[in-house]
């Protein structure tokens, strides 16, 4: 008996010592990297799900002190640079969504140019209003926030759609030509309350060149 728990306990030393300086060599030789990364995969994981826990906190507390009410009117405005077919098609589908309040807002950040548009759109047959919005400072963000604030305020159980149209491209320097105004002010509503951003897209026909660069169909494609 004593010479067999001897002859197990040298065993387990020497299986131990030889595992520990196998551990220790392939430490040293790069297998650090490996403990460390998993160990840093598993901190962010953890940290993953404890935001999503804290999410879900915020969010059920939200429920309970909060009183749901449905919006008891949708005032609609439709942003306006030019009167041309992008334009035409959010005023379209601004329409279908059925507004209790339906306009269009473009900002005169150029006298002669806003002057030229009025003067379209009254010779037009598009029967939206259009309004004006000064802009002392040649800058578009700024006094579309301050409108679509004011008309929250004044009927605070309204929500505020706004309608944004947007160049659809398929070359990369055209992202940069196209839609920054579009994506400044967008950023900056989504902070708003009681506030609904909507895209309309049109497509250019560079956007085709996509198509073709596309190998596989979508699900459910036919």
């Amino acid at each position: 008996m004593l010479r067999s728990r001897a002859v197990n306990t040298v065993g387990f030393v020497s299986t131990g010592t030889v595992l520990l300086i196998v551990l220790v060599t392939k430490f040293l030789a790069g297998a650090w990297i490996a403990i460390v990364a998993m160990g840093g995969f598993f901190m962010m994981m953890k940290l993953i799900h404890r935001h999503y826990d804290a999410v879900n906190r915020e969010l059920a507390e939200q429920a309970e002190e909060a009183e749901i009410t449905l919006p008891s009117r949708n005032h609609a405005v439709v942003l306006v640079s030019k009167l041309h077919l992008p334009t035409l098609r959010a005023l379209t589908y601004a329409r279908a969504t059925r507004p209790d309040v339906l306009e269009a807002v473009t900002v005169n950040v150029d006298d002669a140019e806003t002057r030229e548009l009025v003067r379209q759109w009254q010779d037009s047959d598009v029967s939206v209003p259009l309004k004006v919005i000064a802009s002392p400072y040649r800058e578009i963000t700024r006094p579309v926030l301050d409108y679509v604030k004011r008309v929250s305020k004044e009927s605070p159980r309204t929500v505020v759609t706004v309608f944004i149209p947007e160049y659809v491209v398929g070359r990369w320097w055209e992202q940069l030509l196209h839609n920054q105004s579009a994506l400044r002010l967008k950023g900056r509503l989504l902070f708003m309350p009681g506030v609904m951003v909507t895209s309309v897209p049109w497509q250019l026909t560079s956007s085709e060149r996509i198509k073709t660069l596309q190998p596989h169909a979508a699900p459910g494609d036919t």
